[in-house]
């Protein structure tokens, strides 16, 4: 299935200073992008047409698949002054960059590249700033069963917060972690139909206008996963997986797993 990655938001909280117009998705994790990570991931399960919704500073994303490397993550023979790869990332990997607007909402974002999906039933989707071990294989099979319009991976609470239950007295009757409340928040993974472009408005969202008018009609699927899963909103976020990487700490790199033998 094709891959449609939002990767054109500003990312305000990953902000270094007023010139730096590197989008989030660029920011690095070991010695590869965010987004790079999360192509990798769909690549693993087979899914290697991607589709970028491009925006603010779209050019950092077009330079870095233009003049990409593959000797910085892949082994090679160096042989009378030529490079020599043992193995490849991105050789079989389709890649369309697609302009969707400076402020565009994700939703619009989706609608200006529908064009791209050649009219599949069904396609992926994905806010190129988050990493998980899901299973997708799992995901995606327990959408095709169900009768919906769309589908997005659900994840238990991830703030260390506490909620106070408050009396009317001022007297607190118990206090409980956000982590332990029945709750679920968007993981940021989906897996959709051409249905859901039937509740986007023009300039419209994909969650609170899509998925919302879906789960309205009993439309809307989740896949709940309990597993590995990080979100890369601030600057803290990306250099707790950056040394995660760095101390071989990488759950979310599935192709290595995988690749070693290592039960899924």
């Amino acid at each position: 299935m094709k891959v449609v990655l939002f990767c054109g938001g500003y990312g305000m909280r990953m902000r270094n200073g007023t010139s730096d117009d590197v989008p989030k998705p660029m920011a690095m994790v070991g010695p590869r992008p965010l987004i790079w990570h999360v192509m990798r991931y769909y690549a693993h399960f087979g899914h290697r047409e991607f589709i970028l919704c491009l925006g603010y500073g779209a050019h950092h994303i077009k330079d870095y698949f233009l003049h990409y490397e593959e000797t910085t993550s892949n082994d090679f023979v160096l042989r009378g002054g030529r490079t020599e790869l043992l193995s490849t990332d991105i050789a079989d990997w389709t890649i369309t960059f697609a302009q969707t607007g400076i402020e565009s909402p994700i939703g619009e974002r989706l609608r200006r590249v529908r064009h791209h999906l050649d009219g599949d039933e069904m396609f992926l989707a994905n806010y190129a700033d988050v990493l998980s071990d899901a299973p997708l294989p799992e995901m995606v099979d327990q959408f095709a069963r169900r009768d919906a319009g769309a589908s997005m991976m659900v994840v238990p609470p991830q703030s260390s917060f506490h909620c106070v239950d408050l009396g009317e007295d001022g007297l607190v009757g118990g206090i409980t972690a956000v982590s332990d409340m029945p709750l679920w928040e968007n993981g940021g993974y989906f897996v959709l139909r051409q249905e859901v472009f039937d509740h986007i408005p023009e300039g419209g969202d994909l969650v609170a206008d899509g998925c919302a008018q879906l789960a309205k009609r009993g439309r809307l699927s989740a896949y709940q996963h309990r597993g590995f899963w990080k979100p890369t909103d601030t600057v803290k976020e990306r250099a707790a997986l950056d040394t995660a990487y760095a101390r071989g700490e990488r759950p979310w790199a599935v192709w290595e797993r995988d690749a070693a033998g290592v039960g899924a």
